[in-house]
């Protein structure tokens, strides 16, 4: 999506390569020895598959995620990239153009010193290499925006012998600029910048088309050289701006490979320029090094005696009136050292049910795995069926039935995993039984933590990454199940985000774009102080209503009812909220505004890793639209996804961008400390944030409680049953 900022680019030290300390950080993280495979493309200045600026026809190995970093003549790049899908990728860059006014005339500036630009790139493989024939990606750059940054292409690759790659491309728009062959579609339209954020439709194969190629040698496990043709012509920026000079049309790079997710490269390009790139691989199906998951191995599933054994089969032991608070204490013992919490048990002769709290493995399987593998040990004989219930909130939220003596037979079976899910129940959690006898330290219950607090803020034009540093407590009370008391306090420490520079008033309510008076609160601050309260009014539905200062910018109540049955990939759900906008000290005061807001949600998991969303209605700036999401999500916890707003917001009054759109990343920390973990950290990136499309940020929504422990994503997990 291109976008100029007009007015606002006083550039300041460190604006060249944007999000470099961040990708070095990342680097950093990642950093393994050894070489990469060398089936893995490597990366161009654009951050896609490629030479050096022009693009290759290789896909990413499938969930891949990379972050470039690149400079030369001026010009920095920095790159995310995502192969969403076996043939589809997915791009999100930043730009940035230094000098972008110092070489023309007053009365022909656009008032600022470096150009500011955000794009989202698209490409298609249409074919996979093979032993005859090339791979071949049609690709569209820049295809929401301006057309600024525009240009379409298609492009094969094909090794020709080890180590030695020929690519072949032909190129529209800003790739068609240089040794042009004609416009055998017609003309390309002239570039209507508008508020951009809008696909070029009308732009899309207009214009030149023109040759480009190179030649790829990967000379030792580390050291790759590069050649190419470039077909860009940086028109604007090497013509009119003369921010470099555009002598040839060849370019020269080598690379080196300096950890399997890390690689450096040098080029001269243009005749005129030297540069460099910083290029991160990470894969979320693995982590750097291949290491694994480091953690305590499960206790070994206990065989009961023969049924011959009559005594150790006895059932009288079910009349004795302290037997069930023994077993309900032993339980609870073998619980906490694996990292669980009790809720509740209730138990007969042959039959036990078990309610729980994972506090500790991002996997449910592995959690019910290794209940089941307690039960085993602390049961009588008798006791034949296991119903291990996985609680939330207080409510359950699926039940897993076992049968013992499957789990003593498959425990070191072929396939074992797959063995016992064949053999399982899996529904709906049923109420409390009446006898069930409650876990001692269940409720109330009181925890609380202090630790750092770190807030990032991307693609202000002033300066590209804003941040702030401080120390945040939080406090939890679980007054009894559903009944949740939380709130966190957050004082900053060191803030960059205090000299964001105040955007000029629109004609929306302005219910996000305040954020800077937010941030320039002194002294202690309220992020949120609630009280819940959580149900399960009937099967398959849930319930919750929260009160009080719901966000930084809202307080109000907010309610909500959910239908998402255990073993269906569909879930319905309704959110209604009366909020009124908080004062700028996030302390306990509000402002005048205030709005009833809410949708009608629905969710769908597609199947292999891939969900949808899509929530229709009421806005905080008191526009109407639709919210859809496309997200793909990984066993371990890894989620990427992408979402687009649409409301009744003309684009005009929306302002730059059109429509609300961001991308969304969500990491397990497990997969970065190697060491089980629940907590997650997850960002949304958008380009802009702009008042329409705003919706408020609730804890606890309903739909991301309740969906780890429903069939499908249990089912995504199920080969960590038995660890």
């Amino acid at each position: 999506m291109a976008q100029r900022d007009h007015g606002r680019g006083r550039r300041r030290p460190g604006s060249r390569n944007m999000l470099a300390g961040a990708v070095a950080a990342v680097a950093l993280a990642a950093g393994t020895a050894g070489a990469q495979d060398r089936a893995v493309p490597t990366l161009n200045f654009q951050g896609v598959p490629g030479l050096i600026d022009m693009p290759s026809g290789q896909g990413l190995p499938d969930a891949e995620l990379t972050a470039v970093a690149s400079y030369f003549g001026g010009i920095g790049r920095t790159t995310g990239s995502f192969q969403f899908s076996p043939r589809l990728t997915v791009s999100f860059r930043y730009l940035s153009v230094r000098d972008w006014d110092t070489n023309l005339p007053p009365a022909q500036q656009d008032g600022f010193d470096t150009y500011y630009d955000r794009s989202f790139d698209l490409r298609v493989l249409l074919l996979r290499e093979t032993d005859r024939l090339p791979a071949v990606t049609l690709g569209f750059q820049d295809f929401i925006g301006t057309g600024l940054l525009s240009g379409e292409y298609i492009v094969a690759t094909k090794e020709i012998m080890p180590g030695l790659r020929v690519t072949g491309g032909l190129g529209w728009g800003r790739l068609g600029a240089r040794g042009a062959l004609g416009s055998p579609f017609g003309e390309r339209p002239d570039i209507e910048f508008g508020e951009g954020g809008k696909p070029t439709f009308n732009q899309m194969f207009r214009g030149p088309v023109a040759p480009f190629g190179g030649v790829e040698w990967q000379a030792t496990d580390r050291l790759g050289l590069k050649v190419e043709y470039s077909s860009e012509g940086y028109d604007e920026e090497a013509g009119r701006r003369g921010v470099f000079e555009h002598k040839s049309r060849f370019n020269f790079g080598a690379e080196y490979q300096v950890t399997e997710n890390v690689r450096l490269g040098g080029y001269y390009l243009y005749g005129s320029e030297f540069g460099a790139s910083l290029q991160v691989a990470l894969n979320p199906r693995r982590r750097p090094g291949g290491m694994g998951i480091q953690d305590t191995g499960p206790i070994p599933v206990r065989v009961r005696p023969p049924a011959s054994d009559q005594q150790a089969w006895s059932r009288s032991w079910a009349a004795d009136p302290g037997a069930a608070a023994f077993l309900r204490d032993t339980v609870a013992q073998y619980m906490e050292i694996d990292g669980m919490r009790l809720e509740a048990l209730s138990l007969s002769a042959d039959r036990v049910q078990v309610r729980y709290r994972n506090i500790r493995y991002d996997a449910t399987a592995q959690s019910v795995g290794r209940v089941a593998r307690i039960l085993t040990h602390t049961m009588p004989a008798s006791v034949e069926l296991f119903e291990i219930i996985p609680v939330e909130e207080g409510q359950g939220l699926s039940a897993v039935t076992l049968r013992r003596s499957d789990i003593e037979a498959l425990e070191h079976a072929p396939d074992a995993a797959e063995a016992i899910r064949a053999r399982r129940g899996f529904g709906d959690a049923a109420p409390m039984s009446a006898d069930a006898l409650w876990a001692e330290d269940a409720y109330p219950r009181f925890a609380w933590s202090l630790g750092p607090a770190v807030r990032l803020s991307f693609f202000d034009p002033e300066e590209p990454i804003r941040g702030a540093l401080g120390v945040r407590v939080r406090g939890r009370y679980d007054i009894a199940p559903g009944l949740v008391l939380s709130g966190s306090i957050t004082q900053d420490i060191y803030s960059t985000l205090k000299t964001a520079e105040e955007r000029e008033p629109g004609a929306l309510p302005r219910v996000r774009s305040d954020a800077r008076r937010y941030d320039n609160a002194d002294g202690p601050v309220i992020d949120t102080l609630t009280f819940a309260w959580y149900a399960k009014p009937a099967n398959d539905i849930y319930s919750r209503v929260t009160v009080g200062y719901l966000e930084r910018m809202f307080g109000g109540i907010s309610g909500e009812v959910l239908w998402k049955p255990a073993d269906s990939r569909l879930g319905l759900g309704v959110e209604v909220n009366y909020v009124q906008q908080r004062a700028f000290d996030q302390r306990l005061g509000f402002q005048d505004y205030d709005v009833v807001t809410g949708h009608v949600s629905a969710y769908y998991d597609i199947g292999g890793g891939y969900h949808a969303q899509l929530d229709v209605g009421r806005y905080l700036a008191e526009d109407w639209g639709a919210t859809v999401t496309l997200a793909r999500e990984f066993a371990n916890g890894w989620r990427v996804g992408a979402f687009a707003t649409f409301t009744d917001v003309p684009s005009e009054v929306f302002g730059e961008g059109s429509f609300d759109k961001g991308i969304q990343v969500t990491i397990p920390v497990t997969w970065v400390i190697g060491a089980p973990t629940r907590d997650m950290r997850s960002t949304t990136l958008r380009p802009l944030t702009r008042d329409g499309g705003a919706r408020l940020s609730v804890d606890g929504r309903l739909y991301e409680t309740v969906r780890d422990y429903h069939q499908g994503e249990m089912d995504g997990q199920w080969g960590r049953f038995w660890r």
